[in-house]
């Protein structure tokens, strides 16, 4: 009866090793789900677009965007987390995932483990601008004009737990100063505000920032990038006057975990090549952003770094969610 029982378990395995390998050699056969933590029209959502229809040129299946902007990304990371690992569902995460799990210690998932890491897509850094009309021009004015300003120093950002939220922590401490953080909802209201002179500075993406920079509405300090950027290359990096000042955000491509072998081969491939086709590339590059493709180990590997990272900020710094 034992062998029998034996005999009917392998027969068992192998009838079940055989339909998942039929469905890896077959995928995909039906369309793919790109769950994005962002509204529609942002950045995120911009690249999600780019990335995923180029995505259903490559597999001839169609990539369908879900956004589901909901609770910073939360809600978006945890469908993902609890769905099957078989290639029909992406997430596309960003800094602000790690962020998350930094603030939030209690997740219903696990930031890195709970996903399988496909590729980093984008590194960016975040542009630290203020009003037009603000005293300093350079990063060392602004340096010593934010340690000897008269008054109740104040810098806002898109959100509470945002990249330039922490951005402007990572400041404080780095300086030593004592800025009190204005949260808004989105980075548009933030710098309407910082135009309308309702405080001092503001560390924002590049994208955004830019723009009002061109029309002469904001002035452009630094970047957060390690170095200069190609982009934009007369402005100083933060880390040029102080030193080990870095804080980069970055976009990738993710999967549930256990996402099987020859899937996660596949979609790493074509998502590398996608995101090195030279206009890609350079419709990135003009947005202030980088190409910075990688293998899964090392994107696992980034993504536990950066949450360390921004543990050690949130402790350092005191910031909450509250």
């Amino acid at each position: 009866m034992r062998t029998t029982i034996t005999a009917a378990a392998c027969g068992l395995f192998l009838s079940v090793a055989a339909w998942t390998a039929a469905a890896q050699n077959g995928y995909p056969n039906r369309p793919i789900r790109l769950v994005t933590p962002a509204a529609p029209g942002g950045t995120t959502d911009i690249l999600a677009r780019l990335v995923g229809a180029r995505l259903t040129e490559a597999l001839k299946q169609q990539v369908i965007v879900d956004n589901r902007a909901s609770a910073s990304g939360v809600v978006a990371a945890e469908i993902v987390a609890n769905s099957p690992p078989d290639g029909y569902t992406l997430f596309l995460p960003y800094h602000q995932h790690t962020v998350n799990a930094a603030l939030n210690p209690k997740l219903p998932y696990h930031a890195v483990n709970s996903f399988t890491p496909i590729t980093q897509l984008t590194a960016a850094g975040l542009m630290l601008v203020v009003n037009a009309g603000a005293p300093p021009k350079t990063l060392k004015e602004f340096v010593e004009w934010t340690k000897n300003y008269k008054g109740p120093l104040n810098f806002g950002s898109a959100g509470l737990g945002s990249g330039g939220h922490l951005a402007g922590e990572l400041y404080n401490v780095t300086v030593g100063i004592k800025a009190q953080h204005i949260p808004y909802k989105g980075s548009g209201p933030a710098l309407i505000d910082l135009i309308a002179w309702q405080y001092q500075y503001n560390f924002a993406g590049i994208q955004a920032a830019q723009t009002l920079v061109r029309s002469g509405k904001l002035r452009a300090i630094a970047v957060t990038n390690p170095k200069r950027i190609a982009a934009l290359p007369d402005l100083p990096a933060m880390a040029e006057v102080l030193p080990g000042f870095e804080l980069v955000g970055w976009y990738g491509m993710a999967a549930p975990a256990k996402l099987p072998k020859p899937i996660l081969t596949r979609l790493h491939d074509e998502i590398v090549k996608i995101m090195r086709a030279p206009d890609v590339r350079d419709r990135i590059l003009a947005d202030g952003s980088e190409v910075a493709v990688s293998t899964p180990e090392d994107f696992r590997l980034y993504m536990l770094a950066d949450l360390a990272k921004w543990a050690r900020l949130v402790k350092e710094s005191g910031a909450k969610l509250e």
